[in-house]
């Protein structure tokens, strides 16, 4: 670990459920399905790789086209650069996985944590291609704008 990092679990900040989580306490292992570290990357490389593989139909390539071809019509009439040119031509292709953050609107974040997200999920492409150079992975950043009401 870095010198000049604390932890999440040495800040003091999180409770002791969230401590627990990170640091794997098998307890709590029933509640998610794989810890996200870069060993189970690879276990979920081969799920999600089962579930849409080139096989056609509603599955597979066909749901990979028309994700490319509705993408390709949001941003026609958009400057994007080559490295979003590229990641949605590579969604077309079975090894291609998507790396996805998101944020739901509050009134009390400034943009430094969403940019903080964007920026991290970026970074894991980066270190997963490095990781798993037969695949693609493509960061999706999913802004939740449509659930920002006071009620909730």
């Amino acid at each position: 670990m870095p010198t000049d990092c604390i932890s999440y679990q040495e800040s003091g900040y999180f409770s002791m459920l969230i401590n627990d989580y990170l640091n794997e306490k098998p307890e709590l292992k029933a509640l998610y399905h794989r810890f996200p570290n870069l060993e189970s990357f690879k276990l979920q490389l081969v799920e999600k790789g089962n579930n849409f593989s080139d096989g056609g139909g509603v599955n597979g390539k066909f749901k990979r086209e028309i994700l490319v071809s509705v993408l390709e019509k949001q941003y026609e009439s958009i400057s994007i650069s080559k490295e979003t040119k590229q990641n949605i031509h590579n969604l077309i292709h079975s090894n291609t996985f998507t790396i996805t953050t998101g944020h739901q609107l509050n009134l009390f974040t400034g943009p430094l944590y969403f940019l903080y997200k964007i920026i991290s999920t970026i970074n894991l492409c980066k270190e997963l291609k490095t990781e798993y150079p037969e695949h693609n992975f493509v960061p999706i950043y999913w802004m939740a704008t449509e659930d920002h009401d006071f009620e909730e």
